[in-house]
């Protein structure tokens, strides 16, 4: 007799290569219009399920946690970051945690790359002149934007994909600088060329570019506060590629508004979907470039998430150690 497939409840649409080979091995239960669910459709997935596959976009929280049903064993987090989920209760539930790191790494150091060249060079503003018919020819001094060859980048969070940035920006000439929880190991900074600052602060003070890279725990909440962004220089940029949560977003559109910082370019926000109107209006004076979240975005790296998830719930339900179990120790 064949074994029971373990009820595996999906949050959001996947791509199809993921969701069939799920189907192949589990009771999966497919989100197939890709609405997000609800906090009491969540929690009949957490009464009903032995796996749940969530995304950022699901708050799993305390309250949610409480209702989980005698079946629930593992939560395999479509996603590299777990701030969507209270790990800690969780585990106190014996409940697993997965997640899936590593494969996003390349995407959002691209990203994070693109979002320095469209700020600093206004590659987003220069895009919509010439299909707004304002284009009258080259000029000596119109659209000019900021060499970025030459200039010192802070990379604040020195992990994968911090690591990642530093070697692109490397290539584009500018001088890697880093705040990290922990220094790196000696190689690594001899091979990005990369100085190590143990004050954020002072580090902030010097840098011509800030790229926000670390991921939003307690410890980061407002990491970039008021105070510490009125320590950039006037002609700074800030990029964001990790979590709004990160910066408080206030103080830095209440900065860009009195022209106390030079740009920003982000991909993320502080409550997303909900985008402060003061920030929209930044961004239609070319002031601030806004990306809907989408660093990560690539079909490569939205299937190697998938293959992750479905490794982690495979190994667990064989009784093995999943491979990238979350402890509230890692965050």
């Amino acid at each position: 007799m064949s074994k029971k497939k373990p009820l595996v409840v999906v949050t959001r649409k996947l791509p199809d290569v993921v969701e069939t080979r799920m189907r192949e091995l589990f009771d999966a239960r497919l989100n197939v219009d890709d609405h997000p669910m609800t906090q009491a459709e969540l929690a009949e997935a957490l009464r009903t399920a032995d796996v749940l596959v969530p995304t950022v976009t699901d708050k799993i929280d305390a309250q949610l946690l409480a209702q989980t049903g005698e079946n629930l064993k593992l939560i395999a987090n479509f996603g590299n970051g777990v701030d969507n989920i209270d790990v800690q209760t969780a585990l106190t539930r014996g409940l697993t945690v997965t997640n899936t790191p590593g494969v996003l790494t390349e995407d959002t150091a691209d990203m994070t790359m693109a979002l320095i060249l469209a700020v600093a060079r206004r590659i987003a503003e220069g895009s919509r002149v010439i299909p707004d018919e304002a284009w009258n020819g080259w000029s000596p001094t119109w659209m000019l934007g900021r060499r970025i060859t030459g200039k010192r980048l802070g990379i604040v969070g020195m992990g994968r994909i911090g690591q990642a940035v530093a070697r692109r920006a490397r290539a584009f000439g500018l001088q890697v600088h880093y705040h990290n929880r922990r220094r790196v190991a000696a190689p690594i900074e001899e091979t990005l060329e990369a100085t190590y600052w143990d004050s954020l602060d002072q580090m902030l003070a010097r840098m011509d570019i800030v790229s926000v890279n670390c991921p939003h725990t307690p410890a980061t909440y407002h990491l970039l506060s008021a105070r510490r962004l009125k320590l950039l220089k006037p002609d700074a940029i800030v990029v964001n590629t990790a979590r709004g949560e990160i910066i408080d977003e206030n103080a830095l559109t209440r900065m860009l508004e009195a022209g106390e910082i030079a740009g920003a370019g982000l991909d993320v926000f502080e409550h997303e979907p909900a985008i402060s109107p003061r920030l929209l209006k930044l961004a239609r004076q070319h002031r601030v470039v806004v990306l809907p979240h989408m660093g990560s975005a690539t079909h490569e790296g939205r299937i190697d998430m998938g293959e992750k998830v479905i490794v982690n719930i495979k190994t667990f339900m064989d009784g093995h150690r999943p491979p990238d179990r979350v402890l509230p120790s890692m965050l």
